[in-house]
């Protein structure tokens, strides 16, 4: 699936909740199947600066993919980073810069997340991104 698609898809999902609160829950249990990182990665260097909470965020290629593995040490931040990663692991680091995050403003995530916690958002997209453009590098 392309990330616009999955995109859509999320976009899709959260429509389906009536109030905040069941977004919120929705958040907390997609944040229980978050693929979760090894702990050997589980390092400084892995933190994802700007988070109130600490977010653990590994990157590696494979078959010309950036596959991403994570965890948090709150719940709600864990169902963040489990967005995040839905729709960018597993995609060229091509697709990964160039896509847009203009769904997080449509399912009104940043909205209802406090000021910090829209910061540590941005800055997990930040640190996607950037990951992404590591590995363009290399396989220019």
């Amino acid at each position: 699936m392309t990330i616009k698609e999955i995109q859509d898809d999320i976009i899709d999902e959260f429509s389906m909740f009536e109030d905040w609160e069941e977004r919120y829950q929705y958040m907390i249990d997609l944040g229980k199947t978050l693929p979760l990182i090894d702990e050997v990665y589980k390092t400084e260097s892995n933190i994802i600066k700007g988070c109130q909470s600490k977010v653990w965020l590994h990157a590696e290629m494979k078959n010309d993919k950036v596959i991403f593995t994570a965890d948090s040490d709150a719940i709600i931040t864990k169902g963040i980073i489990a967005i995040l990663i839905r729709v960018f692991s597993n995609q060229s680091p091509q697709a990964i810069i160039e896509a847009d995050t203009n769904f997080i403003d449509e399912i009104g995530l940043k909205e209802h997340l406090s000021p910090t916690r829209a910061n540590g958002l941005v800055s997990m997209i930040k640190q996607i991104k950037m990951y992404a453009l590591a590995y363009q590098t290399q396989l220019n």
